[in-house]
């Protein structure tokens, strides 16, 4: 548990210190490029002193290779995805497709995996889902809500996204369960490398300027960018996935919505504390 707690933190950490970075980057790509560059250096740190012997052939090496270099598609896919909801959709919406991405690896466990819920971590999976609901949608606040008409290409945008953004969550727990153990260091070096190097590609094609606030918040974010992955790989080796990931991700919220209302002065709705109630109840239902 204290894995899943450190993996919480760490994630909290890398959307704070993004939302910091808001009105200093001038170039994102080059600040992804920078963080995955730590992340990358920071894994393969962990390769070279973990005494693992890393050899050509061993078995699980490729699915170690190739899963990782999908991963690091995946991340920077769902980010672009992302940041076209918003701006055909609006924040809201996107925010509650991406947020109930969820559902793709808690259900992912639970079919593929055999993992066995109780009924009361049921009832919380539930809870957790409704409160992401009620704290990120609300149909008064900018018109866009779920109510409202939308084209077919959009609600194929938005389901896109939950898709993506739970492809992304779910490569944790499918190496955790197919993958080598021993060559868990190299599928994280795979990841961010990939990721880095695609984020090259589009710094190269944009042709933006390179400022000294994007590669030193990209350092900044890659420090608990890297350690939330890997602590949420250590905590899906002791606790199952369908209570791993909706305390990953609602205990997230929790602290984002702390430091949004204390360090960035941000209102917080009846809605959100309605919301923040319901994801308290439902912790405590995940770890019954």
């Amino acid at each position: 548990m204290l894995y899943l707690i450190a993996s919480v933190l760490t994630s909290s950490s890398v959307s704070i210190f993004m939302r910091i970075s808001e009105k200093h980057v001038k170039n994102n790509f080059a600040m992804f490029m920078a963080n995955y560059f730590v992340c990358a250096a920071i894994a393969a740190s962990f390769l070279l002193t973990s005494g693992k012997t890393v050899a050509p052939g061993m078995p699980g090496m490729t699915f170690a290779i190739l899963l990782g270099a999908f991963g690091g598609l995946l991340y920077l896919s769902a980010f672009i995805l992302l940041k076209f909801n918003i701006g055909k959709n609006g924040v809201m919406l996107s925010s509650v497709f991406m947020k109930l991405g969820v559902l793709v690896p808690t259900l992912m466990a639970i079919i593929i995996f055999r993992e066995a819920p109780t009924y009361l971590q049921i009832i919380g999976m539930a809870i957790a889902v409704a409160a992401i609901v009620v704290i990120y949608f609300d149909p008064g606040s900018d018109g866009n809500g779920l109510s409202s008409k939308k084209s077919k290409a959009s609600l194929l945008f938005l389901l896109a996204l939950l898709l993506l953004s739970g492809l992304v969550e779910s490569l944790a727990n499918i190496y955790n369960k197919l993958g080598n153990e021993s060559l868990k260091d190299l599928y994280m070096v795979c990841v961010f490398s990939s990721a880095m190097l695609i984020s090259l590609v589009f710094v190269l094609i944009k042709r933006q300027p390179i400022c000294f606030a994007d590669i030193a918040f990209g350092i900044l974010i890659g420090i608990p960018n890297y350690f939330s992955t890997r602590f949420l790989l250590k905590a899906l080796e002791t606790v199952p996935a369908f209570v791993t990931y909706p305390v990953y991700n609602i205990g997230a919220i929790i602290l984002i919505g702390i430091a949004g209302i204390l360090i960035f002065k941000e209102k917080a709705s009846t809605r959100k504390y309605i919301g923040f109630a319901m994801i308290i109840a439902a912790l405590i239902l995940l770890n019954v």
